[in-house]
């Protein structure tokens, strides 16, 4: 039988405190409290922006929201210019929604991938694996045709030897 990842609740007890969420953690600290409204007042908006237009707006962000002036991020040019077709449906859906959107601004930001590098390993072909390649370069016919590919195996077999 499988090992059980499962690991059962565990109720705090007044040697340990429990955990909190992020946002008992934000409203317990008098700096980061003031903060509060204006998270969730962006999360909201970001919400309603993306049940808006969601197979376009997945992919952005909600920047900025100041005096009417909505800021979006939009991950490529090619987006940007699709969404602005989208802009006087999309702010009309906003007013809508209560959102006082007076106007609306794309911000193009490409966020560099990171991609792991490809390493491929190199394995060296067995010497029985070299020895059927010399012996079909050896039953070959000699003609045009399969030159090209006589050369090749022996390109191969002079390669795998020089390692």
């Amino acid at each position: 039988m499988w090992p059980s990842s499962f690991i059962p609740y565990k109720q705090a007890t007044s040697l340990q405190k429990p955990a909190k969420g992020a946002v008992e953690f934000l409203r317990s600290h008098d700096k980061l409290a003031v903060l509060m409204p204006s998270v969730s007042r962006m999360a909201a908006l970001q919400k309603d922006c993306a049940t808006a237009l969601p197979a376009m707006f997945a992919q952005c962000a909600v920047l900025q929201f100041e005096a009417g002036q909505l800021v979006i991020a939009v991950p490529s040019t090619a987006l940007a210019a699709r969404l602005k077709q989208q802009l006087p449906k999309f702010q009309d859906e906003l007013l809508r929604r209560g959102w006082q959107v007076t106007a609306i601004r794309l911000k193009v930001q490409v966020s560099k991938i990171a991609e792991k590098p490809r390493t491929s390993v190199k394995t060296p072909l067995s010497t029985k694996a070299l020895h059927a390649f010399g012996e079909l370069e050896d039953c070959l016919e000699d003609n045009p045709r399969n030159q090209a590919l006589k050369s090749a195996l022996r390109a191969l077999i002079r390669h795998q030897h020089d390692k």
